[in-house]
């Protein structure tokens, strides 16, 4: 039973004590609970520590703890999510941005420099995490960033509105459907779907919106379009790089193959794992 006079300090150790059953850092989900619940800094609890809770923060508190038992991702508790530096909005409209896509945003950062003046694609945008870092860390580039649901979009268009980035624009379609015909990119970058129907991984992502994580039968029904239709919307030497499951990498670097790219090949993650593969479009038609 909890004192109706708890204080921060108690109210947070309280949560550490309960989130140890879900998480594997249940001091820190618990801070992050407590200063997103309460419109606090993490200073603020370290500087008052014997605060006495209001009943109403108190039921605050327990609505989010009891959302966190329930399963749903930390991210979806409290909204927001950081990625490559950028704090972003997040519901559950589109996938939490995991520190996998990393590779793919760095590898793509590899090959431009922050002057150049290029037309950068990003397709399957989500909430926009790779578009939004595309645009800060290359100002000068312009951004194009394509989803299908009009709901992810909408996240998009917001954390583009909260980070204030001006050079990104938002696109509501099918992978290549809603561009201008006569754009062409000097870099398109996807993370799409590529879970197969049956992948045994889906259970433990019920709570992420099932449209964003599966392809179809083979996994591969996503990143098939992408790769057909790349070599027409890119210019002479552009580049393409995809995201994809550990075990797709051969698949994937044969469609690209087939479709006629040059120098393909595949990126390991800091654990090995095969996650993204690349390739170049050749220099003439």
């Amino acid at each position: 039973m909890i004192s109706l006079l708890i204080s921060l300090q108690d109210w947070q150790r309280h949560l550490g004590a309960q989130l140890a059953a879900v998480s594997d850092q249940p001091t820190q989900e618990a801070r992050w609970l407590m200063t997103h619940g309460l419109g606090l800094r993490s200073t603020e609890l370290l500087m008052n520590p014997h605060q006495v809770l209001t009943p109403t923060e108190r039921a605050q508190l327990q609505t989010l703890l009891d959302q966190r038992l329930s399963g749903l991702p930390l991210a979806y508790c409290l909204g927001e999510w950081s990625f490559y530096g950028l704090d972003l909005a997040v519901t559950a409209a589109v996938l939490i941005p995991r520190p996998d896509s990393e590779l793919l945003v760095s590898l793509a950062l590899m090959e431009s420099q922050a002057e150049d003046d290029l037309q950068l694609l990003d397709l399957g945008t989500g909430s926009g995490a790779l578009a939004l870092v595309l645009a800060r860390e290359r100002p000068q580039a312009r951004v194009f960033a394509v989803e299908q649901s009009p709901e992810a979009l909408a996240v998009a268009r917001l954390n583009g509105v909260r980070i204030g980035l001006k050079n990104i624009q938002w696109l509501q379609g099918d992978w290549y459907a809603p561009l201008d015909a006569s754009l062409r990119f000097d870099q398109i970058i996807s993370n799409p779907p590529y879970l197969a129907s049956n992948d045994p991984h889906l259970p433990d992502l019920q709570h992420e919106p099932r449209t964003a994580l599966v392809a179809g039968p083979t996994g591969l029904e996503c990143l098939e379009p992408i790769i057909f239709g790349a070599r027409s919307r890119l210019h002479p030497g552009g580049r393409i790089l995809l995201e994809h499951g550990c075990e797709q990498a051969a698949a994937v670097c044969r469609l690209l193959h087939d479709q006629g790219f040059q120098q393909v090949q595949t990126h390991c993650d800091l654990a090995g794992r095969e996650r993204v593969s690349s390739a170049r479009s050749p220099d003439h038609a």
